[in-house]
């Protein structure tokens, strides 16, 4: 591998939100991996994940890829980013069908990353999975994201307990943000107020800071990211 300032792997790299965190750490000349359902062109490795594979066969192809990729190295952060959204209550005709998918896209991409992590992160490294804020009370227009979400705070609040399995001093914290500035919520919602959206430069910036160690979130924390007049807050949970 060639020389980085720094090694990170970002799963789900090819979203709005991972191309961005991508590009943001290859501009600082570190070296990314990126796994997701697509190739990521800025990335420095990609791994891309059959979506139609069961569970364990999409872990199997990864930890094969990873394995092959970094060999002895180990790098200083996992990033989950993965993830998407579906609403619906116990009464939709896609209730069971959208619950499935934010499961595999929420719970299946964080375990994963989380088993990774426990072989290829460094010792005081950072895990960061991604959490939501609608999932910290009842969500009965999206029971499923919230069942799926709540699952990885759950994962969260587990990693940071002694004897979890993370690295030696490792950092495992999830970010919950509301409305992320990306151009396909601002093709959803065209309307809305979009100073009170995080913009995904200011996630990224955020990230690479507590990588580095600075204003780094306790282990076992969950971070709303709060958005109003433009400006973010990190706000413990």
């Amino acid at each position: 591998m060639t020389s980085s300032a720094g090694k990170v792997l970002v799963y789900g790299g090819k979203g709005a939100l991972g191309s961005n965190i991508v590009k943001f750490f290859r501009n600082k000349n570190w070296w990314v991996a990126s796994i997701d359902m697509g190739p990521n062109s800025e990335a420095d490795v990609n791994i891309v994940v059959t979506p139609s594979e069961s569970w364990q066969d999409q872990n199997n192809t990864i930890q094969s890829k990873v394995a092959e990729t970094l060999g002895h190295d180990k790098v200083d952060a996992i990033l989950c980013v993965a993830g998407g959204w579906a609403g619906g209550n116990a009464s939709s005709k896609d209730f069971i069908k959208n619950t499935d998918l934010v499961w595999k896209q929420s719970v299946w991409t964080s375990v994963i990353a989380t088993s990774i992590s426990s072989k290829y992160l460094k010792d005081g490294g950072l895990l960061l999975l991604t959490g939501a804020q609608g999932a910290l009370t009842g969500s009965p227009g999206m029971i499923g994201y919230g069942l799926a979400k709540s699952a990885v705070h759950h994962l969260v609040k587990s990693l940071a307990e002694p004897k979890s399995g993370l690295p030696s001093q490792a950092t495992v914290t999830a970010i919950l943000p509301a409305t992320l500035d990306t151009p396909m919520n601002r093709q959803f919602m065209p309307k809305a107020d979009f100073s009170t959206w995080t913009p995904l430069e200011t996630v990224s910036s955020y990230i690479f800071d507590w990588i580095q160690g600075k204003d780094r979130p306790s282990s076992g924390s969950l971070i709303k990211l709060i958005t109003k007049d433009s400006r973010t807050e990190c706000l413990p949970v």
